[in-house]
């Protein structure tokens, strides 16, 4: 129900006039519809909506009111037509002697057409500094309360009539719903944000517990006088370093989940090249971004084949190792190549992975790619090749 403050004289628009006036006033509130669904902030929303409610009521006047709960009073956030002074500064009495406080407090429209002449609700100051004559106010509602009121003044003579309160709680109604989905969706990104720092919180823990298992296989190996004990120590450092690499980067990185190929790779061939100076290890790997369930496999493959060369490849003497991954079309293509003492002559995958624990690995990661992989002469040396379509992780 509404409350009409009616005053004698001074009809609305009629006839053919009138018709034209609701359909200019059905026209404004799709647009603003269109417009508030659409909004990301706030305020440029709430300043849109009362530019088109004056608009659409033929006013040069309008206001939000939005209820502080640390001082108990409306304030106007935005406006159009005001003097500088009111927009932002002015607060009004929240309590039922004025029209506006009288819609908050009750939930009913009002709608007062002789404001000078009113006996039931006073006039806020500032408004009769602008002459204004008559008000309409409706209650708007979001969040499962009370948020504030939409009011279009007048200065002019004439009425606002019970019609218009449909336009006015269009508005209003609106205004609720796109203030609940604003909230909603900061809510969202407020719990995206503390899944993504935990996330973070989480890859950095896991990076520094990484490198703690890594320094005491490190002290073992140093304790361990059995070379097949250090080597063993030394592979299981090397794979466990290259998933701390990883960890490293999803913590740090710019998108949480995702790696920069080239950087992991890179970091992984720079360590093993430092765990092995006799080595010459260089590496070409096209810029990528991808998710840490695919990077991660690809960082322990390389680090597994350039392992493979390293120990087998050249002997004591050592020697150059090259690590490329290019892309093919949606395929990546990692390549290690040394130019060592090439492939015993009856090798073969099958027969070398129920011989070698590396040699198995290299045969999983490829299946958890889905790739394909094969070994040739590099004349001298080895090359393997392997296809992967990062696609199908």
């Amino acid at each position: 129900m509404a409350v009409v403050e009616d005053a004698p004289g001074n009809g609305g628009v009629a006839g053919h006039g009138e018709l034209h006036y609701r359909l200019r006033q059905q026209s404004v509130l799709a647009d603003f519809g269109i417009e508030a669904l659409r909004a990301r902030d706030l305020d440029p929303m709430l300043q849109r909506a009362v530019e088109l409610c004056a608009d659409g009521m033929r006013s040069h006047y309008c206001k939000f009111l939005e209820y502080k709960g640390s001082s108990g009073r409306l304030l106007v956030r935005t406006g159009v037509g005001w003097r500088d002074g009111v927009v932002g500064q002015i607060e009004m009495g929240a309590d039922t002697g004025s029209p506006a406080g009288f819609a908050y407090q009750t939930g009913q429209a009002v709608i007062s057409n002789h404001l000078g002449d009113e006996t039931r609700f006073r006039t806020p100051g500032f408004m009769a500094d602008h002459g204004i004559r008559r008000a309409i106010n409706v209650l708007v509602h979001a969040g499962g309360h009370h948020y504030g009121v939409l009011e279009v003044d007048s200065p002019d003579e004439g009425r606002f009539e019970a019609a218009d309160l449909a336009f006015m709680q269009g508005f209003a109604n609106l205004i609720g719903v796109a203030i609940e989905r604003q909230a909603a969706e900061h809510r969202l990104n407020d719990a995206l944000q503390h899944q993504e720092l935990l996330t973070r919180e989480a890859s950095h823990r896991v990076k520094n517990s990484l490198a703690l298992v890594s320094a005491m296989l490190n002290l073992q190996m140093q304790e361990d006088e059995d070379p097949r004990i250090t080597r063993m120590l030394g592979d299981a450092q090397a794979r466990i370093a290259a998933i701390a690499q990883a960890h490293d980067q999803l913590w740090r990185g710019e998108k949480v989940g995702v790696v920069c190929l080239d950087d992991l790779v890179g970091g992984i061939v720079t360590q093993l090249g430092e765990q092995s100076p006799t080595h010459d290890l260089t590496c070409a790997i096209v810029p990528l971004e991808l998710s840490a369930d695919t990077a991660i496999p690809i960082g322990l493959l390389v680090t597994e084949l350039v392992t493979n060369a390293i120990k087998y490849a050249y002997g004591e003497a050592g020697g150059p190792i090259a690590v490329t991954i290019d892309r093919q079309d949606d395929a990546l293509i990692v390549t290690v190549t040394d130019r060592g003492h090439g492939l015993p002559a009856d090798f073969g995958i099958a027969t070398a992975s129920r011989r070698s624990l590396g040699m198995r690995m290299i045969a999983s990661l490829v299946r958890q790619l889905r790739g394909e992989i094969r070994f040739e002469d590099a004349g001298p040396g080895v090359r393997v090749v392997v296809r992967t379509d990062p696609r199908g992780m």
